[in-house]
């Protein structure tokens, strides 16, 4: 079975989820919080495996510049109710082609290590009244529990398990939470320019998360600007 989950949320999550990273290596468990609707048939790591981001993302980005450029460069003015404020326009991203990978941060201290952003991040993901539940799934590292759990919510699962291994190399980012569409990632090494943000911000629309991409249209430069120095990235799919 690659995956348990518990009863009940555990009161003591946060000492809890410590031990349990840092007991991860040997155990082979990873731990996430959980909604219990989101567990479906595992995808094979070789689908993953077989993911060249190298090769997909410029093809991706090529392919949403030629969607969005029509709306970057002549927004459609869509009437709205006099009390309700229109929709920002989006110029998109300042690039004309794929501009590479953003750099990875190479700092990193005790306070900022993916295992303590992540506890940090429990209670702001959970609240008082937590809907989800603690999970170990068996998996070599925290960015194939996704694939390891059969994530059932619409996004491209290969492209975004492939995308959270690079991330975690990167950024030190780990993967917290999964509820039935949206997941929460807390991030030890986050970008600390703006040119560094915009480059991050172009792998993450390239998600296809509908939070970036759609609803609700955040412009892009506004998008990448919250990214510098933010710890907790979150994208959802409807």
């Amino acid at each position: 079975m690659p995956v348990w989950v518990s009863d009940e949320f555990p009161d003591d999550v946060g000492q809890l989820w410590s031990r349990l990273r840092y007991g991860q290596a040997s155990s082979g468990l990873v731990p996430l919080l959980v909604r219990p609707d989101v567990i479906g048939s595992p995808l094979g790591l070789d689908r993953v495996d077989s993911v060249c981001l190298h090769e997909v993302l410029p093809a991706a980005f090529a392919a949403y510049r030629r969607a969005r450029l029509p709306f970057w460069t002549a927004p459609r003015t869509v009437p709205t109710p006099d009390d309700v404020e229109p929709w920002p326009h989006d110029p998109g991203p300042p690039y004309a082609k794929w501009p590479g990978f953003a750099p990875a941060v190479q700092s990193e201290s005790p306070a900022t290590a993916p295992a303590s952003q992540a506890a940090a991040l429990l209670d702001e993901v959970t609240g008082p009244e937590p809907a989800y539940r603690l999970a170990l799934v068996r998996a070599r590292r925290a960015a194939d529990a996704l694939a390891a759990l059969g994530w059932t919510a619409d996004a491209p699962l290969a492209l975004l398990c492939a995308l959270l291994r690079s991330w975690e190399e990167r950024f030190g980012a780990q993967l917290v939470a999964v509820s039935g569409s949206e997941v929460h990632l807390a991030v030890a090494r986050p970008p600390v320019s703006a040119e560094h943000a915009r480059l991050l911000a172009v792998e993450h629309v390239l998600t296809t998360a509908h939070n970036i991409v759609d609803d609700p249209p955040t412009p892009f430069p506004e998008y990448a600007e919250r990214l510098v120095g933010r710890t907790h990235w979150s994208f959802w799919w409807d």
